[in-house]
C-alpha cells in the first residue's frame, strides 16, 4: 500500500489504521470485524447505531476508539461526551442553555455534550422523540439551534449510538428518517467459546487496558484519513452495483420503503473508507457484498419478518452474480 501516503508526511494510512484497530483490540477481543466497521464509518464521515443485548461490550467499544483518539498530539484535543439517554431527558441536556451571568449582567450560552468531537450516545431509543429531534439536526447537519441561534458543531462529529433490542417497554423506535442518517447499523453479537473463556482468565487484565488506552492517531491524522477515503479508486461496474442494488429495494415485492439516494451516497464512502480500512488503494467487489446489509438494512421496511431475512440478501446476492461474471479484478 505504499502508493497510499498521507500528505504533510502524517503517517502510512495501513499502519495507522492496524495501530488503531489493534489498539481497540487490546479491550474488545474477537470482535475484530465489528472494531473494521466503526473505523470504516469513521473514515467516511458518517454516524453508527449498534444494536445488541446488554453486556456484549457497545459501549467499551466506544469509550475505546474515543480513548484512542483523545488527546493533544497535533491538532489539539478530541472532545469525547457521553451521554446516558432517559425518558426524562430534554433538548437542553444536549444542546445547552443560556444562563444569567451575574458579573456581566447578561445571558450567556453554556454547550451541552453535543459540542464535542467523538459522542457515546447510549441506548439512545429511551429518549423522547423531541430528543431525538434535537440529536438528528447535529448528526444531518452538524450544527444545533437555539432560539433564533444557530451554531455549528465540531468539524469532526462522530456519533457511535447504541440500543438493545429487547425490553422495549418505555421506548421510541427512531424514525426512519434517523436512521437514514446513520451510514451502518451494526449487531454487535457475542463472541465465540474460545474467546469467552479467554475474556473470562484476562478479565483483570483487560479492564486495565481499557483503563489505560492511550492516544493512537491525533485529530489531524483523523482528518488526513478522512480526505485520504475521497481518492480510492472505485470502478464503474463498482458505482452501477450500487445503483442497482439501490434501485432494486424500491422495486422489490417484500420491501415497501426502499433505500434512498443519500444512501447510495453513504454506502459509496464506506465502500472507500473500508477499501482503505483493509489496505487497498480500490474497491473490490466482495466489499460490496460485505457492507451492503450494514449499510442499507435499518433503511428498509419490510412487508414480514420472512421479507426481512430473504428480500435483501436475494437483491445483494444477484448483484454479486453480475460482478463476478464480468471479473473486474482478475
Amino acid at each position: 500500500m505504499s502508493d497510499l501516503v498521507l500528505e504533510n508526511g502524517v503517517a502510512d494510512p495501513s499502519n495507522s489504521i492496524k495501530s488503531l484497530v489493534d489498539h481497540i483490540e487490546q479491550v474488545i477481543r474477537g470482535k475484530r470485524k465489528q472494531i473494521e466497521l466503526v473505523v470504516t464509518c469513521l473514515l467516511a464521515g458518517g454516524h453508527i447505531l449498534i444494536e445488541d443485548n446488554p453486556g456484549t461490550g457497545k459501549t467499551v467499544l466506544a469509550k475505546s476508539l474515543a480513548q484512542s483518539i483523545s488527546g493533544e498530539r497535533d491538532g489539539g484535543p478530541v472532545v469525547f461526551k457521553r451521554i446516558q439517554f432517559t425518558p426524562d431527558l430534554l433538548p437542553l441536556d444536549l444542546i445547552g442553555t443560556h444562563i444569567f451571568d451575574d458579573s456581566n449582567k447578561e445571558f450567556v450560552f453554556k454547550k451541552g455534550p453535543l459540542f464535542c468531537n467523538v459522542l457515546l450516545a447510549d441506548e439512545i431509543n429511551r429518549a423522547s422523540p423531541k430528543v431525538q429531534s434535537a440529536l438528528l439536526e447535529a448528526m444531518a447537519e452538524n450544527q444545533i439551534t437555539t432560539g433564533d441561534h444557530t451554531m455549528q458543531l465540531e468539524n469532526m462529529f462522530f456519533t457511535i449510538a447504541t440500543q438493545n433490542p429487547i425490553e422495549m417497554e418505555g421506548t421510541y423506535p427512531l424514525p426512519a428518517a434517523q436512521l437514514d442518517r446513520f451510514f451502518m447499523k451494526m449487531y454487535f453479537g457475542y463472541v465465540n467459546e474460545e474467546t469467552e473463556l479467554n475474556i473470562y482468565r484476562d478479565y483483570l487484565h483487560i479492564a486495565s487496558n481499557l483503563t489505560g488506552l492511550t492516544q493512537v492517531l491525533s485529530m489531524k491524522e483523523i482528518k488526513a484519513l478522512q480526505e485520504q477515503t475521497n481518492q480510492v479508486y472505485v470502478h464503474e461496474e463498482l458505482v452501477r452495483a450500487v445503483s442497482n442494488i439501490v434501485r432494486q429495494t424500491r422495486e422489490h415485492a417484500d420491501i415497501t420503503l426502499g433505500a434512498s439516494t443519500r444512501s447510495g451516497i453513504a454506502f459509496l464512502k464506506c465502500l472507500r473508507a473500508y477499501a482503505l480500512v483493509n489496505g487497498r488503494s480500490f474497491v473490490i467487489e466482495d466489499d460490496v457484498k460485505d457492507l451492503a446489509r450494514v449499510v442499507l438494512d435499518h433503511r428498509l421496511m419490510y412487508r414480514n419478518k420472512d421479507g426481512k431475512s430473504k428480500a435483501l440478501e436475494s437483491i445483494i446476492l444477484k448483484e454479486a452474480e453480475r460482478l463476478s461474471r464480468l471479473r473486474l479484478f482478475s
